[in-house]
């Protein structure tokens, strides 16, 4: 992995490209800054990696008074073990923590800021967030099962349909698609583009639509996919032999001149 950041969904809007004539729908992000709370090595963890921290976080303060009543006050803050992991690094409670195998995770050091100038107008990235949840639904808007006819007497509309045949096997196989709970799932969209960058909003413009709602996390990382440039005329071969679509020397050994002087006769 080259690149990655935490961000914060920001929300949807459009950019009008002026060359093109084209309207194109963006999402901006919130991306960072992060900070460095821990480098992983090779010697130490077995493999080298980031630890990276995103959004300040206050710390868990428990208190008690004369008849040793707990008070707790931020009772989901950092805790100690937390706050401890934290000072190590220099840095101040965070909440979200998440690690990045970088392919030059030695040349990052402790509370050292990333922030949204890594990426570059024009890169390609992969994002992934928690989906919105849609509570219980059916299996048409669940699984886009087709329904059926809604008129003419019919009582088949929106169900379900057949779960299978009720002599053999006499039951449901596992897996069998149906109604039930949808979203709050990961879900990665890969291969967005990279419209603009903020360094000093440290906000980054996607083109197209990230999952997840607004303000929540979203894992920005470099894609994974290839992007390569087909030049003009590539598809066409510098061979003259095979460029003209037939090899003159392989079309005469096919040729057998016996057959070829019996065929003239």
């Amino acid at each position: 992995m080259k690149k990655a950041i935490l961000a914060t969904k920001v929300g949807m809007t459009q950019i009008f490209n002026y060359e093109d004539g084209v309207l194109i729908p963006v999402t901006v992000l919130q991306a960072g800054p992060c900070v460095v709370t821990q480098v992983k090595t090779v010697e130490n963890d077995g493999y080298s990696a980031v630890q990276v921290g995103y959004v300040d976080k206050k710390d868990k303060i428990v208190t008690k008074d004369g008849s040793g009543r707990k008070a707790i006050a931020h009772r989901n803050g950092v805790t100690k073990a937390e706050k401890g992991h934290f000072d190590k690094a220099g840095v101040s409670g965070k909440r979200y923590v998440k690690e990045f195998r970088f392919d030059n995770a030695e040349e990052y050091a402790l509370a050292q800021e990333i922030k949204a100038d890594i990426f570059a107008e024009g890169d390609h990235i992969d994002a992934t967030a928690i989906s919105k949840g849609k509570g219980f639904q059916g299996a048409i808007k669940r699984h886009g099962q087709s329904r059926g006819p809604m008129t003419h007497g019919s009582k088949f509309h929106r169900h379900a349909g057949s779960m299978g045949s009720s002599t053999d096997p006499s039951r449901i196989f596992k897996g069998k698609i149906g109604a039930g709970h949808m979203g709050v799932d990961q879900v990665t969209v890969q291969n967005l583009s990279v419209v603009k960058v903020d360094p000093e909003l440290n906000m980054l413009v996607v083109c197209g639509a990230v999952p997840g709602p607004k303000g929540g996390l979203v894992t920005i990382k470099s894609t994974v996919k290839v992007h390569k440039v087909k030049q003009a005329g590539a598809d066409i071969s510098k061979n003259p032999q095979k460029a003209s679509g037939r090899n003159p020397q392989k079309a005469s050994a096919r040729v057998n001149p016996q057959k070829a002087s019996a065929r003239n006769k």
